[in-house]
């Protein structure tokens, strides 16, 4: 009998079908605008991928898929360039399409569900990388005649020409027949390598405590978070977190930079992508939150990382100057 995986602290994603069609019955009930679409990067930014000249470089694709380029290897996370996912339709177009996307070196699956995993994509990816996924999952890959492969459990670590992969928790589930529910593991990725920024993909996810216990162990920079499929939340809570928790993860991981993801490919729930982004402006900005540590990426944009990490740096010593400047201001008129 296959292993089944579960969560930290047992908590349950379980629904019932009486639960699904209660979210049926709700959604009917709903008028969303839909008019709003996740803009692309104009002109497209194609040539950077394929050129990175020793850069370190991260690209948002769609959804939850990104391309990290360090240390002179590529990396691609959850690759899925399906324009459908079961009935939902594609809210856009991938920012990069697949012909312009450069060889890759390294996969990284957070999980099994379709959303994460499409075999199709995969298929298409130009080179030939070696697939790195969650404890249970080898086997669905070597079925299908791949055979560069490693699994990996929670917290994990593999090596991949000096880039250190390691897997760690997330709090979700998985499914890909009505067979095969929790027989492979979730969870997220970081990624480090010396002189480059430290990436934390976190694939799918409720809020859990997990995201302490990530902060806690390493040194984050780019902190890729989920904001999207969580309405209605008495349904998604559990496995997806909201715009709001998103943020208190994003706290809790004690990553430098924030950007978002998980929204504006698929209709998966109820939210939209304006929606998701409106929330968590919102919510960033009842924090005070500095505006320059969330990354809204366009489709397709391309960063440079480390440049990007020398910004925030030097916005940091200019705020913290003048909180000083403004604290001796306030001191003097008191006396």
């Amino acid at each position: 009998m296959a292993k089944r995986y579960e969560n930290l602290d047992g908590v349950s994603t379980h629904k019932t079908w009486a639960d699904f069609r209660r979210w049926q019955r709700e959604r009917k009930q709903k008028q969303k605008d839909l008019s709003y679409v996740v803009p692309h990067v104009s002109p497209p930014q194609y040539e950077r991928l394929q050129k990175p000249n020793g850069r370190p470089q991260l690209c948002w694709v769609g959804h939850s898929t990104f391309v990290v380029q360090l240390h002179g290897i590529t990396i691609v996370t959850d690759p899925v360039w399906a324009n459908w996912m079961g009935a939902a339709k594609r809210l856009t177009a991938p920012g990069v399409p697949l012909d312009k996307m450069p060889p890759v070196d390294v996969v990284l699956i957070s999980h099994g569900h379709y959303d994460h995993l499409h075999f199709g994509s995969l298929r298409r990816l130009h080179g030939d990388p070696h697939i790195f996924v969650p404890e249970g999952l080898g086997r669905l890959f070597r079925r299908r005649g791949y055979r560069r492969v490693t699994e990996l459990s929670w917290w994990e670590t593999a090596s991949f020409h000096g880039v250190s992969l390691t897997f760690v928790p997330a709090q979700h589930w998985t499914r890909r027949t009505l067979w095969d529910t929790n027989t492979s593991h979730w969870g997220g990725w970081v990624i480090e390598a010396d002189d480059a920024p430290t990436v934390y993909f976190a694939g799918d996810s409720g809020y859990f405590r997990g995201f302490r216990d990530i902060g806690e162990r390493f040194s984050i920079d780019y902190a890729l978070l989920p904001i999207g499929a969580y309405e209605p939340e008495w349904f998604m809570g559990p496995q997806h977190t909201t715009p709001e928790e998103a943020v208190q993860a994003f706290l809790d991981c004690r990553a430098r930079l924030f950007v978002p993801m998980h929204y504006g490919a698929f209709r998966l729930a109820d939210d939209t992508p304006k929606e998701a982004l409106d929330r968590l402006w919102t919510e960033w900005r009842r924090r005070g939150l500095e505006e320059e540590r969330l990354l809204c990426l366009k489709l397709g944009e391309v960063i440079d990382a480390a440049q990007a990490l020398t910004a925030l740096s030097q916005f940091d010593n200019s705020f913290s100057q003048t909180s000083a400047i403004t604290m001796v201001k306030q001191a003097r008129q008191k006396e």
